[in-house]
């Protein structure tokens, strides 16, 4: 199933080991739980999640960027289902969707703002507002700092919220609903808005709707925060595809979208002076042989836009890209299994050295070292339990 150097023996070997008694497998560093500010070499690691019987909200680890250790998670601010976080430019603050259909007898879901400790990275409630849309599923702060961007799933709409000088959160400034449906009338039967991006010039927002295969553009006012439509208003994805996330590759000219529904990935060239997308492939995210279900979930670039990286829920694995660096097509390097099962989130820290996936359904997020050659991920053995893992944000 596996095409990269690791066998799948010994893959399936550091699943049994790490999953034993819920245990930590790693070296004794990562038994200790983050008691210090996060210096040089060091990231925080938040991790979001789903709650539930176990998971409470928001966990935090420290990563240690020269052994490639992970500290002992600890519960660093309770909310409920904070499925996607984002952190802003200056450090001192984190926000979270609350992916619900009810707040404060609304429907609606919420959006909470925290502060972090400088020194400990713990972090303390400031308020909630409303999300103005059921299901909020992810989040971004805008380049400027003065807003957050949200993607209501459940309605399928997409708001902005104004980011005040204290960090606290204000009402929405705008919300844009989506209307129509597409192909699948199970799962695209009316707008399910997945995820928001902003291009470099923070001056175009990107909203990806699951439910109408398209890429909705929008001209973002950050002073206002404000959305309006683009002319053209989306950029259009194959029938039945359901895009999901995005992400725009660092030279600003190419753009990548991964449609859970298809299990594909679309990559585009981006005009960043009209906000245009222009489809140039679409390729799949798993190997040919596999024949199970599977849905894919997140997608990132390297730092150095020299590889892309895809999440397979089903599969369960992360399939690695090859970017050619002159058309922005893709081609497939590898796939590394999760060690466990359905990958939601995972996230690349910010030099490109380590990838650490979250596995929903088993309940682990595991830590992987990127090959800077080659782009394929190699196991570091260390698997930490955290209760039904979603999106994973480094911070220093």
């Amino acid at each position: 199933m596996f095409s990269n150097s690791t066998p799948i023996s010994s893959l399936l070997l550091i699943s049994l080991i790490c999953s034993g008694m819920g245990a930590i497998c790693a070296g004794a560093e990562a038994s200790k739980t983050v008691d210090a500010e996060a210096g040089p070499g060091k990231l925080w690691v938040y991790i979001g999640t789903y709650t539930g019987k176990e998971s409470k909200g928001i966990y935090l680890s420290q990563l240690d960027l020269k052994s490639g250790e992970l500290t002992h998670p600890f519960l660093a601010g309770e909310t409920a289902n904070p499925s996607f976080v984002a952190i802003h430019p200056n450090r001192r603050f984190l926000y979270a969707v609350n992916e619900t259909e009810e707040f404060h007898g609304n429907k609606t879901g919420s959006v909470t703002a925290f502060s972090i400790d400088q020194k400990s990275g713990h972090l303390t409630l400031l308020n909630q507002q409303p999300s103005n849309g059921t299901d909020p599923c992810h989040i971004i702060v805008d380049k400027a700092g003065k807003h957050v961007l949200i993607a209501n799933y459940g309605s399928g709409s997409a708001s902005v919220l104004p980011i005040l000088a204290n960090g606290h959160l204000g009402p929405a400034s705008c919300t844009v609903q989506h209307s129509g449906k597409g192909a699948n009338p199970q799962r695209q039967e009316g707008p399910h808005a997945h995820s928001a991006n902003l291009d470099a010039s923070n001056h175009f927002a990107l909203i990806a709707d699951l439910g109408l295969d398209k890429i909705m553009v929008y001209h973002y006012d950050s002073s206002a925060g404000t959305l309006v439509a683009n002319d053209p208003p989306a950029a259009i994805i194959a029938p039945g595809s359901g895009p999901r996330h995005f992400a725009f590759h660092p030279n600003g000219k190419f753009g990548y979208g991964i449609n859970e529904m298809s299990s594909t990935v679309t990559a585009f060239e981006y005009d960043s002076a009209a906000g245009v997308l222009k489809t140039v492939q679409t390729i799949s995210s798993y190997p040919d042989e596999f024949k199970g279900d599977t849905f894919t979930a997140e997608i990132q670039i390297s730092p150095n836009g020299k590889f892309v990286y895809g999440s397979n829920r089903g599969h369960d694995s992360i399939v690695i890209y090859a970017v050619d660096s002159t058309s922005g097509l893709l081609k497939v390097a590898g796939y590394q299994s999760t060690q466990g099962r359905v990958p939601r989130g995972f996230g690349i820290d910010p030099t490109g050295a380590y990838l650490i996936a979250g596995n929903q359904n088993s309940d682990s997020v595991v830590i992987f070292r990127i090959d800077p050659d080659t782009g394929l991920l190699n196991p570091t053995g260390q698997s930490l339990h955290v209760a039904a893992p979603v999106c994973i944000e480094f911070s220093h």
